[in-house]
Order: C-alpha cells, then structure tokens, then sequence
C-alpha cells in the first residue's frame, strides 16, 4: 500500500519535538551563511549566487540521467542576472527551460503558487512536446493513457517499481489541496514545510516527466521564503545530488510507509545542514578568484586571455593545451600559443612537466 492509497492521507505527521535541536541549529547555520555573504560585498556575492545558481541547475538534471553543458547554463543565468561574463556560449531551448524555471521560483519566491505556474514550468522543461522521442503533455496535468504512472529503474524485462503514483483523474483534485495549503500562512516552520512541500508534490506526481526537478524547485522556493531572500548561497540539488542512492531509497521507503514522515523530515533536515556547509567550496572558490584578479589589476589582457582564465578559476576539467584554449577562445592555435606565451612570461599559468605534444598549462599558485 502507498501512502496515497491509506483513508488518513495527506494527513501528514511527524515528531515534532525530535526536530527541535536540530531544526534551530540548521537555521543558526542559513543566517550566519546569509551575514557573511551580505558582508562580502555586491561583486562577490552576485559571482556566489551565480555558481549556486548554475550548481543547482546542473545538478538536478543531473540526478534525473540528464547531462547539460556547464557553460549554457551559467551563460543563461549571468544574462539573466544582468552579469558580464565576458564572451558567452549561446544556451539551446532545454538549457533556457530549466533554467527560467528555477529562477521564477527563487527569485518570484514571495508570490503565490498555482496550476498556471507550473504548467508554465513544466511547458519550459519540455519546449518540444516531448521526452527523448516520447510525445508527452506539456503544461498539463498527466492523463495516464499509456497507463498508471510508475516510477522505475532497470533494464527492460527487469524493471523495479519504485513507485505507482494516484490514478491521474485525482490529480486535480490532488494539486488544489497542496497548492492551497503551500500558499497558506506557514502552520510549521518554513524550513520543515520545504521538506514536505517536495514529498507532498513528488507523491502526487502529477506530471508525465520532470516531476522531480518541480518538487526540487518547490522545495528551493519554500527555502527563499524561509530566508526572506532570492539570492541562494547553498543548493539542495546539488546536495541530493551526492546522497542520490539515499534519496531514492528514503522516498521508496516513505512511499511505502504510514503518514508519519519523520524518516523523510529528518533525512531532509539532515541534507539541508550538509547542503549548507557545502557552500563553503563555493565562498572559497568566489574568494579565491576574486584575489587572482586583484593581483592581476593593472596586467593588459585581451578578452580570449579573460575568457579562459575565468574558465580555469571556475574549475576547468583536464589540463589546458593550445587546442583547448582555441576551442575555448574560438580562434586559431597560433593565436593560443601567442595568448597563452605572456601568461606564461608574467607567471599567470604555468608550464607542465611533461613537454612536446603533451604540453599543457595550468594557473599559477597564488603568491
């Protein structure tokens, strides 16, 4: 039996007072997060919001099998927040989807949701009416006409059922009573009501694909009401991304279960704090580069030269080599040799060991 299927569902409950301690430590930590991002000043906290933002993009595709190209993404959110990136990789329809859709929950957080919102999220996830090569209905509730909607994984002829959602004719019925009650003045904590916010949706499921990148999104702007804020500093997607067997695994079990939800409460607490403190990597890295710019103020570079040491501060995979760098530039390999030469000379980037055809180059440590 499925938790939708018992006669006290969406009566949600859970212990209340296991969550005490915890709950006002995970808040202790969201606001000094938020003071020292406020006390960095306008530049560095924008670059911040800018690598969580296209983190969390990244990411919750990513635990869906779904692999977007870093460089679309950041260069949609940076347009998007009115950034100067410098030269910028034009971003393809799914990329703009996805992305417009995250940044309407976050930014627009204090707005109510309904219906009309999410089929416009869900019609932005889907632009072309489809899944792979499978027609699905975008912006509109499922109709289940190619049968009950199952959640699955596996190869074919083994597949394992994680989860058969509600019969589609229930699901409008279904979404009034969560959309009424997520727009109602919070009964709970903002924070445990992201949490349920994203299981309560998941569980009713009541579009034919992208139904976890939604609750995720719905989760991530229950978060910026928690906080009163649009900028995010930390991403859950990213988080979950990491725990994806774990998460999986605590929503088949609560799935399963009664309507105590205190396993999926705390697991999502829990993923929250780790969330949280992972957005020390990415104050390091804004801070790190922000440095590696002040000791190169005054050093005439050209916007090839800026482009791609901004592509190296952001965590370039692999070593840069000239056709790397070309590609990267999109200019000629004699034009990245003549570009990456005065790096070298200045002490910008560094030569590796290994020579000839192997040459690569890498930023040189910061003095």
């Amino acid at each position: 039996m499925y938790i939708h299927e018992r006669k006290d569902w969406p009566r949600f409950n859970w212990n209340r007072e296991l969550f005490a301690e915890p709950l006002a430590d995970v808040r202790h930590r969201q606001g000094r997060l938020i003071g020292h991002m406020e006390a960095l000043g306008f530049n560095l906290r924008q670059e911040a919001v800018l690598q969580t933002l296209t983190s969390d993009v990244l990411k919750s595709s990513d635990i869906e099998g779904e692999k977007l190209d870093a460089e679309q993404v950041r260069s949609s959110i940076a347009r998007r927040l009115g950034l100067d990136i410098g030269a910028s990789k034009p971003a393809d329809r799914n990329v703009e989807g996805i992305v417009e859709m995250m940044l309407d929950a976050t930014r627009h957080y204090d707005q109510p949701l309904s219906a009309e919102r999410l089929f416009a999220w869900h019609a932005s996830l889907f632009p072309t009416g489809r899944t792979g090569m499978t027609k699905i209905r975008a912006g509109a509730w499922r109709d289940d006409s190619t049968g009950p909607m199952e959640v699955v994984s596996g190869p074919v002829g083994k597949e394992h059922v994680y989860y058969q959602a509600l019969p589609a004719p229930r699901v409008d019925g279904e979404m009034r009573a969560f959309l009424e009650w997520f727009n109602a003045n919070a009964d709970s904590d903002p924070v445990l009501k992201a949490g349920l916010a994203h299981l309560w949706f998941v569980t009713i499921h009541p579009f034919d694909d992208g139904n976890g990148r939604i609750a995720r999104a719905i989760a991530d702007m229950a978060l910026a009401r928690s906080e009163n804020s649009p900028q995010r500093f930390y991403s859950m997607s990213a988080q979950i991304r990491q725990e994806r067997n774990a998460y999986y695994d605590i929503l088949e079990e609560t799935h399963k279960g009664t309507m105590n939800i205190t396993p999926w409460m705390e697991w999502f607490l829990g993923c929250l704090g780790r969330a949280i403190d992972g957005s020390q990597t990415t104050l390091a890295a804004v801070l790190a580069k922000a440095r590696v710019w002040d000791a190169l103020a005054g050093v005439a570079i050209n916007d090839r030269q800026r482009l791609v040491l901004n592509r190296l501060l952001d965590g370039f995979e692999g070593k840069l080599t000239t056709s790397k760098y070309a590609k990267l530039a999109k200019c000629s390999q004699d034009t990245a040799l003549r570009d990456i030469l005065p790096l070298v000379e200045r002490g910008i980037l560094v030569r590796n060991p290994k020579g000839g055809r192997s040459t690569s180059y890498a930023l040189a440590p910061l003095r």
